[in-house]
């Protein structure tokens, strides 16, 4: 692999983040059905938290290594600062972890958001005691290696998602979602709108139990579509 290390992109802007943190993976994955975004921006399955009370949103610092090759990991400290999630494209090696509590808590201490590989990890119980968020394809308890620099704050591949150096990056218990620069404001707005009719869907199906419980009238409780479906299929409602 050729080296090549170059500075983070500018943060995204604190707007941008509070509206995302008011979201999250799964609402922002449906915010990307209709904008071109391979895979909506979904993240393998294989990439999930250490704990599934793990959380983060901020913006894409990106690491290409492979091989459980932690060096460039070593080198990125440098140029961290606060608000960056370190994703690290580690070709899904299975290996050996490419970092444990140690690399984590530095991390942590120069003000990185949290840190996702396409790899492994290990000291899983200290990750979990520790709380920062830690996103990872599995665990393994052979150490790392350090040979090659990688290459720092390049276009990746992550968890089978394209990952350029200033992307939105959201992770929580669905998994991880990444969307594209240029695709924010657009995700966000569709994610909005689903997280709208959400909140509706909620509140008519809690009032629907409540009437059920209660003995007052019920109601259709079905979305519009579903009732349309069915007429298609020729079943009488």
């Amino acid at each position: 692999m050729e080296s090549k290390i170059n500075l983070p992109a500018p943060l995204l802007p604190d707007s941008i983040i509070q509206r995302a943190k008011a979201l999250g993976s799964a609402l922002l994955a449906d915010g990307m059905k209709d904008l071109g975004v391979e895979n909506d921006g979904a993240m393998s399955r294989d990439i999930n938290p250490v704990d599934i009370y793990m959380r983060v949103v901020g913006t894409a610092f990106t690491l290409e290594t492979e091989n459980g090759d932690n060096l460039p990991i070593h080198l990125s400290m440098k140029l961290l600062s606060e608000g960056y999630v370190m994703v690290i494209d580690g070709k899904g090696f299975s290996g050996a972890a490419y970092f444990g509590d140690l690399i984590a808590r530095q991390a942590r201490a120069v003000g990185a958001a949290a840190m996702i590989v396409d790899g492994c990890v290990r000291d899983r119980d200290e990750l979990t005691e520790m709380g920062y968020p830690v996103f990872a394809a599995g665990f393994m308890q052979r150490g790392p290696v350090k040979k090659n620099p990688g290459r720092v704050n390049c276009p990746i591949t992550c968890g089978g998602v394209r990952v350029n150096p200033g992307d939105l990056v959201v992770g929580d218990a669905d998994g991880v979602t990444v969307v594209p620069r240029e695709k924010i404001e657009e995700a966000l707005a569709a994610a909005e709108k689903k997280d709208a009719y959400e909140v509706e869907r909620r509140e008519k199906i809690q009032a629907y139990t409540h009437a059920k419980v209660s003995g007052g009238k019920l109601f259709n409780l079905s979305p519009a579509w579903v009732d349309k479906q069915l007429v298609g299929l020729g079943i009488k409602l």
